[in-house]
This record gives structure tokens, C-alpha cells and sequence, in this order.
């Protein structure tokens, strides 16, 4: 029997409206949040869509007001996809973007139904101030809300308040501290990203990124960043507690209980989104309450900064197929050598547990090393030149192979590739086993993609290598038990002559 998520929600999303679109000012970079440090969410109730076609009755954070522009970002040229917004509901929460040393005010409203009672928002790495901070002698001043287990609460209609100082850069979480066992699984989580107060002078910003580094380091320089948030569904839990809220609409209600073990979900999110969902445009219309999505790009030789967040019950072993990433940081603290306290220390991974609740910033780069041919399609005596720095890759940033493997400059391919026809289907293979295409077929004969035509792209278009970035738990990439879905993505590897656009 399907679930009441397919059946019932379906048809109250074209009839009941839950939620108004509320107008925010956003930061327009591969990782999109508001920026701060004044911040108004509310949590309410909203549906969420799934490929299999369910909606999920959920709860999330959203914005509730306008918060100032952010300078520095371009915003979404006329015509070139859907304007950012920041919904009244959303999952996950809107990413709370802010400056190193700058005091940070949340106003929370509570705008779910009565039956779910009171809800809250816990900081961590954070001092958090269930208040504000006095101006005069630094203390915390009480401001709104009741008292609660973890944190001041706002009850069902209310407002509470919440300050910290953003001691230092990083990615950190913030989550429900009510009922958390229940409010978190219904969607009430989010991230913050503090960006370095003083960025080393040496790194250079991207046009898509928040900063030039992530932390007060030069080694922490990178090009661009993608921020992916790990969580799961258990819809069982999901559809109780609708039933739960329908049979309470009004004053007094029953404490919502709903028994949350064992704990079997069936849907597995990145940045509140399933796969094939999580590859589509961020703020695409289709997913009015998930405004995010997963689906990195980046140029030979860039530095990838991955955000990653552990939001869910469960830890997720996130895999990325191309290279090894260098761990950054846990929980905003920079890993560095104990003998200059500057060197990066953390260790290289394939595979970043998303532990809950716990953070994880990490540079990936991708270069061709190791392939063992030109990925770029040299041909000796055609006047490319590949000049090796120190660690072995050319050196020019001028050059369109700028971050080549030199040793593999003008190397053959050492194999027959296989008919494309076979191995691959879609716009973003370029029909040869080169990075994008220089010439018709590339040099080797194979049937070219779509059948009839002499190129399947051309050398400005998005084609190149296809990397599966995912859950290497094997029923985590799957939607509802049917694969291909969950949580899984890929990363491109894109030429130098495509524009990467982080607002598509």
C-alpha cells in the first residue's frame, strides 16, 4: 500500500495552500544563504516533493523578513533562471551566512501547529545568549520565550530571541533543541558559514564564492564551494505526525508522540533533495520548499571547498569518485601541524563520514593525474606546451590546460575507447574520451552522440568528465527503495572554454 505521503498529500498540496513565498535578500554564490548577522526565521509546516511523486508533510526554518543585501554578489541576470527566494518554510533552513567577529541575532517565530508545541534552535560550536547582549556590560539579557530543556523555547504563536559572537570561520550546524529526537527528523535544521574576518592576501575570490579562503590561512585558498548537507526521512514518522496535528487543530493539544524506533527511513537528502531533484537548477520552481541543490562543477586545476554537514539521525559515508579531498577543518577547528601551526595537518579522504551534527570543510582537486593520457587532446608539433611548476603541473593560468599533468602531455591514449553509443548517454559526455572537443570526433573514430550528427558538442559547450559523488551506502542511493536516487550527485569536470555559472 503506499504511503499517505503519495496518496493524501498529493492532492492537499493543489488545494490547501501551507506556506506564502517570502522575499529575502541572498547571497548568490554556489553555497546561497542570507547573510547576516541579523537574522528573522520562522518554523512552520510545509510539503516536500519527492522523485517517486510522495509529498512529505514536513516542518522547516524560514524567512519570515528582509535582511540587508549582501554586496559583492551579482544577482541572477534577466532571463537566466528562477529568482532566489527564501520561502516561509524551507529544508533544509536557510544558510546563515556572517562575517568572523561579528554578533549574530536569530529572532525565531513559531509558526507550527498547535499540536507540535514549543520549538528552539540550538547553535553548536557556539556561547549562545537566549537573549541579546547588553551593549554596556556584554551580559545576556533575556529577551522572549520559555524555558526549556537545552535553550529558551518559543511557544506555539511566539518569539524568542538568540545571540552569539562568530568566534571564528568555518561551517557549523543549528537545529531544533525541542523534542529534537522528532523536530529534527521533521526538517527543523540548517547551517551557518562564517567567513575569515581577514582573508589571507595571497587568495584570490572566485565570482562565486563567499570568500577567497576559508579560514585565516593561505592554504585554505580555494575557487569555488558547494556546501552539501546530509539528512534522511523516515515518512512512517512523517505521516503520524500529520495525523497527529489533524486530529489537534485548536488549543489544548496532546504533546505530539510518535515512536521513532527502530529507525528505518526511506528517503536520503542532499541539501533537502533526492536524486536526479538534487542536480537540477537551485531555486527551480519544482521544489518550492527546497530551494537547494547538489551538483558540483568545477575546472582542471581548481580548488573545490566542500561544506559538509551531518544533519541526519544516521552517519552517511559521503564517497566522491576523482581524487582524494583534503580535510580543512571539523566543527570550524582548523587542523594544522603542531610544529608551525600553520601546515594543513588534516588527512586526505575518499570518504567523509557526515557524523551528526558534526561539520567537515575539505579542499578536492581535479587535474587528470594518473589517467596516463592528454585528457586535453594534444598532438605533438601543434605549439601547446605544458610547463611543469614544482609539484609537476603546467603553470600558466593563461592556458587553457592551466593545472595539467605534464608527464601525460601529448600521451596517446593507451587504449581503444569504447563506443559511446554504449557507454554513455547525455549532454555532458562530449562523445571522446577528451576534455571537451577540439576537432570532429576528436581524433578517434566511434559512432558520435545523438546517431547522425559529426559532433555531440561543441568546444564552448558543457562536456566533459562525469564523476559519481554519493552515499557508498548502497540502499542510501536509492528513493523509497528504487535506484538510482537518494543520496547521489555528480561532479563535472568541465573545459576551461565552459563558463561555470553557480547561479544555474
Amino acid at each position: 500500500m503506499k504511503s499517505l505521503t503519495t496518496n493524501i498529500y498529493r492532492v492537499l498540496r493543489l488545494s490547501i495552500g501551507f506556506g506564502v513565498a517570502t522575499a529575502a535578500s541572498l547571497t548568490y554564490a554556489a553555497v546561497p544563504g542570507i547573510l547576516g548577522p541579523v537574522f528573522n526565521l520562522t518554523a512552520s509546516a510545509d510539503l516536500i516533493s519527492q522523485p517517486d511523486g510522495a509529498m512529505i508533510y514536513s516542518w522547516g526554518y524560514g524567512c519570515s523578513g528582509a535582511v540587508p543585501p549582501p554586496a559583492g554578489f551579482a544577482p541572477v541576470p534577466a532571463g537566466q533562471g528562477p529568482a532566489p527566494t527564501c520561502p516561509l518554510m524551507q529544508l533544509p533552513g536557510p544558510t546563515l551566512v556572517v562575517t568572523e567577529g561579528a554578533t549574530v541575532t536569530v529572532n525565531l517565530t513559531n509558526a507550527l501547529p498547535v499540536a507540535a508545541g514549543n520549538t528552539s534552535i540550538v547553535f553548536a560550536g557556539f556561547q549562545t545568549c537566549a537573549g541579546a547582549f547588553d551593549a554596556t556590560t556584554g551580559a545576556c539579557v533575556p529577551a522572549g520565550g520559555v524555558a526549556g530543556r537545552l535553550t529558551q523555547e518559543a511557544a506555539v504563536g511566539g518569539t524568542v530571541s538568540y545571540s552569539f559572537k562568530a568566534t571564528k570561520p568555518g561551517t557549523y550546524a543549528y537545529y531544533s533543541g525541542s523534542q529534537p529526537d522528532l523536530q529534527i527528523e521533521m526538517g527543523l535544521f540548517g547551517a551557518i558559514v562564517v567567513l575569515p574576518g581577514a582573508a589571507p592576501a595571497a587568495c584570490i575570490k572566485g565570482p562565486y564564492s563567499l570568500a577567497s579562503a576559508a579560514y585565516d590561512n593561505a592554504a585554505t585558498c580555494y575557487d569555488r564551494e558547494y556546501l552539501f548537507q546530509f539528512s534522511e526521512i523516515n515518512s512512517r514518522i512523517h505521516d503520524a505526525v500529520y495525523a497527529q496535528v489533524q486530529a489537534c487543530a485548536t488549543a489544548p493539544c496532546p504533546q505530539i508522540e510518535v515512536v521513532t524506533e527502530p529507525y528505518r527511513p526511506n528517503y536520503f537528502l542532499v541539501n533537502g533533495r533526492s536524486m536526479p531533484d538534487d542536480m537540477d537548477s537551485p531555486f527551480a520552481l519544482a521544489y518550492a520548499h527546497q530551494p537547494y541543490n547538489g551538483n558540483p562543477h568545477m575546472h582542471p586545476g581548481e580548488k573545490l571547498l566542500m561544506r559538509v554537514v551531518g544533519q541526519g539521525r544516521w552517519q552517511h559515508p559521503f564517497h566522491f569518485h576523482g581524487n582524494h579531498a583534503r580535510v580543512l577543518a571539523r566543527d570550524g577547528n582548523l587542523i594544522v601541524s603542531q610544529t608551525d601551526n600553520v601546515s594543513l595537518a588534516g588527512p586526505l579522504l575518499f570518504t567523509i563520514p557526515t557524523v551528526s551534527g558534526q561539520t567537515v570543510d575539505a579542499i578536492f582537486s581535479w587535474t587528470g593525474k594518473g589517467l596516463n593520457w592528454d585528457v586535453y587532446n594534444h598532438h605533438a608539433g601543434d605549439g601547446s606546451r605544458c610547463i611543469p611548476d614544482a609539484n609537476g603541473f603546467h603553470s600558466i593560468k593563461t592556458d587553457p590546460n592551466y593545472g595539467e599533468w605534464c608527464a601525460d602531455h601529448n600521451k596517446p591514449i593507451p587504449v581503444t575507447p569504447p563506443d559511446p553509443q554504449i557507454v554513455a548517454n547525455g549532454q555532458w559526455y562530449a562523445g571522446t574520451p577528451y576534455l571537451g572537443i577540439q576537432n570532429s570526433n576528436a581524433g578517434f573514430n566511434s559512432t558520435p552522440l545523438p546517431p547522425g550528427t559529426l559532433n555531440q558538442n561543441d568546444p564552448n559547450s558543457e562536456a566533459g568528465y562525469a564523476y559519481m559523488w554519493h552515499s557508498h551506502n548502497e540502499r542510501e542511493i536509492t528513493t523509497n527503495d528504487v535506484f538510482p536516487g537518494g543520496m547521489m550527485m555528480m561532479l563535472l569536470i568541465d573545459p576551461f572554454s565552459y563558463s561555470i555559472d553557480e547561479t544555474q
